[in-house]
């Protein structure tokens, strides 16, 4: 009895032991690497956002609370576009009148977010969180009496980080809370003018 106590139980727990280390050092550098290629997503869906609602804002002078609005924009909606012909610089096409402005309407889809295999429809949820939509808010706000649009998306980490370890999530939403920053990615802001930056910029 002593000798399979030596020879095989002991043996096993120091195994055991040494897998649970081992494993709780492992857990959050995966977590970390996880996090990152979400986040990575995530952001990329964000800026995708960012650009359609700014686009949306020149041609409305306003941003959009709601992303199939945002989508048909992209599908359906035109921009207007001046190019100029001819050089300012040139007196003697200036004064032949050869050169002038001119403004021609493309639609947004042949001009926006080509070549990056965007998919319009994958505007509307946060990547990894199980169909969860992406949260969007649009105001005008009063900023030194004047009318400023707003917007903001967001995309919190319960939900963009949705699988994986529980505790790390609460830990970084902790860390994120006591530092008053957004516990999650978040583009523009419904607060204050931000120029849309990006809470990763």
């Amino acid at each position: 009895m002593k000798k399979i106590l030596q020879f095989v139980v002991l043996p096993l727990a120091i195994i055991g032991l040494g897998y649970a280390i081992w494993s709780s050092i492992q857990e959050p550098v995966q977590f970390k690497k996880n996090r990152e290629m979400r986040e990575k997503v995530g952001i990329e869906r964000l800026k995708d956002i960012r650009t359609l609602q700014v686009a949306f804002k020149s041609k409305y002078g306003r941003f959009t609370p709601s992303i199939d609005s945002l989508i048909d924009f992209y599908r359906n909606g035109e921009i207007t576009v001046i190019r100029q012909v001819g050089s300012w610089d040139d007196s003697a096409a200036v004064a032949e009148k050869r050169v002038y402005r001119d403004s021609i309407k493309i639609a947004v889809k042949d001009t926006l977010l080509k070549g990056t295999n965007f998919i319009p429809d994958s505007l509307k949820t946060i990547p990894f969180s199980g169909g969860q939509p992406v949260e969007m808010q649009a105001v005008v706000k009063k900023v030194s009496g004047v009318d400023v649009p707003l917007f903001e998306a967001s995309m919190p980490f319960n939900l963009l980080l949705k699988g994986l370890n529980r505790q790390l999530i609460i830990n970084l939403n902790a860390e994120r809370n006591d530092t008053n920053r957004y516990p999650g990615l978040k583009v523009g802001s419904v607060d204050a003018p931000n120029n849309n930056a990006g809470n990763w910029e």
